[in-house]
């Protein structure tokens, strides 16, 4: 813990760190921190959350969008129907909306992004839009969307960064220059340092009360803490050291937001991969893990236990804490029926302050059990996501899976976890095509079966904790989407 005394010591190394401590001069600006920085601003072709975090809802729209409370609400789209066999939504737009580079924004433009995260993206999550059957413009502002099928997931999935709306004329160079219809436009890039918005002088909606905003990335979470600590930034969008809150809190300039997210702090299991192709390894790893304690050395007891891929949240959720109780015992007894008491893994993490101390953690357990753990921080997120993500080379991993719903990845078996189930694929079908109360249902099943084979370890739900200064108003308290909203800010 850092005290008054020493934090002019501190400014050199926050500017070490990456990002300035200068404060921007404009009453008008904000500065936000954040850990995660982009590797580029294209989410088209690029996985993971920091490019939507930084963009979606504030450069790029959707039809719709989640609003604080985690319910669907309009955005492009004034209002839309359901036809009766569910299979067809008419959206009405919004008139008068224009892209940052001056087109207009039409139904065409809806039918073209739609299409278009069929046919040119290339992240995991583009199969969202594989029940779409076709787009069809009715008029500038009506546009009519036809389903192959039911789907109770498709509406919600519009709120996240594939239903984002694009310009056909915008898309040349996404990683560099995004265009959208948003409340602020890209304005430049520092790499290493920050992203800077400004408000779309343009916009259809409501003018956001920051004309500027700066986005800053901080490596280091103390360097981040100093920070705002010592007014070199206005708010912290999650602060990845929950033990430091003291500090903070007890600072009266500052306010301290606590909330939840969609965060689940997973330890994945390369499936796909032996020995952790064997059920009995994976049970015994899960056993021999105490995840309490591994809460209380990353999240100083501020997270939730939650035993699966789901957060109290979701309307499946159920506690399954207690299927793998803390069982060092039966681990050892399992990896001896499996023939590995002398088993070593290759635990392959992000370079980020939760997955590292959550690391040292699970390796020291594992230790306890026989198994000789490996640690290898990756740098995050162009390493991890090119080297476990995306090539599969790992036996262990841990991130956080800040995705809403996304327990439906275990229906994917070219997802990085290999985990591959007929059983899941089908409840999954299930879940989508049928009524609300039979997806509640199949979703809790496909809760269960995955915590039954182990198919990954849920160590926790990371929370949400906010730090601003108390002038800045309007900091949502639970992370429900995948975009840092700037929309709702303010200033007192």
């Amino acid at each position: 813990m850092f005290v008054a005394t020493v934090v002019l010591a501190l400014l050199a190394s926050a500017c070490s760190a990456g990002s300035s401590v200068s404060v921007p001069a404009d009453p008008g600006a904000i500065s936000i921190g954040f850990t995660a920085e982009p590797a580029n601003l294209d989410f088209t072709r690029t996985d993971g959350a920091a490019i939507p975090q930084a963009l979606l809802y504030n450069v790029y729209e959707g039809l719709v969008k989640l609003d604080a409370d985690g319910r669907i609400v309009p955005s492009l789209a004034r209002e839309w129907t359901v036809s009766e066999d569910r299979k067809a939504y008419d959206f009405r737009l919004h008139p008068n909306v224009t892209f940052s580079n001056g087109q207009p924004f039409t139904a065409q433009d809806v039918k073209f992004s739609i299409e278009r995260v069929k046919t040119a993206w290339t992240i995991s999550l583009k199969s969202k839009m594989d029940v779409v059957d076709r787009v069809d413009v009715v008029d500038p502002t009506h546009a009519r969307v036809i389903l192959k099928r039911p789907s109770n997931n498709w509406l919600f999935d519009m709120t996240t960064r594939v239903g984002a709306m694009f310009s056909p004329s915008g898309v040349a160079d996404l990683a560099n220059t995004p265009v959208g219809t948003g409340p602020y436009v890209f304005a430049t890039r520092k790499r290493g340092d920050s992203i800077v918005l400004r408000a779309n002088p343009s916009y259809w909606g409501r003018r956001p009360t920051y004309t500027t905003v700066y986005l800053k990335y901080y490596r280091d979470p103390t360097a981040l803490n100093n920070a705002l600590l010592s007014n070199g930034i206005d708010v912290i969008s999650a602060i990845t050291t929950p033990d430091s809150i003291g500090q903070i809190e007890s600072d009266t300039r500052f306010t301290v937001l606590q909330g939840t997210t969609n965060s689940e702090v997973t330890l994945s299991f390369n499936n796909a991969r032996a020995p952790l192709t064997d059920k009995r390894i994976r049970q015994a790893l899960t056993y021999a893990i105490d995840r309490r304690a591994v809460m209380a050395t990353v999240a100083a007891n501020r997270g939730t236990l939650i035993g699966s891929m789901v957060p109290p949240t979701d309307p499946w959720y159920e506690d399954l804490t207690g299927v793998y109780p803390h069982d060092p015992v039966r681990a050892r007894a399992l990896l001896a029926e499996a023939g590995q008491q002398n088993l070593r893994l290759r635990l392959r993490v992000a370079n980020l302050p939760y997955a590292v101390n959550a690391a040292q953690v699970v390796a020291s357990q594992l230790a306890d059990v026989g198994v000789t753990v490996s640690i290898e921080p990756l740098d995050f997120p162009a390493v991890w996501l090119k080297q476990v993500f995306t090539d599969h080379d790992f036996d262990m991993s841990i991130i956080q899976h800040v995705e809403a719903r996304d327990m439906v990845t275990f229906g994917n078996p070219k997802y990085y976890w290999g985990y591959d189930s007929p059983k899941v694929r089908e409840l999954l079908t299930q879940a989508d095509t049928g009524t609300p109360q039979r997806q509640i249902d199949a979703m809790k099943e496909i809760a269960r079966t995955i915590t039954d084979d182990a198919a990954a370890d849920w160590l926790f739900l990371f929370p949400n904790l906010v730090a601003a200064k108390t002038k800045v108003t309007g900091l949502a308290r639970n992370q429900v989407s995948e975009s840092f909203d700037l929309t709702g800010l303010g200033r007192q």
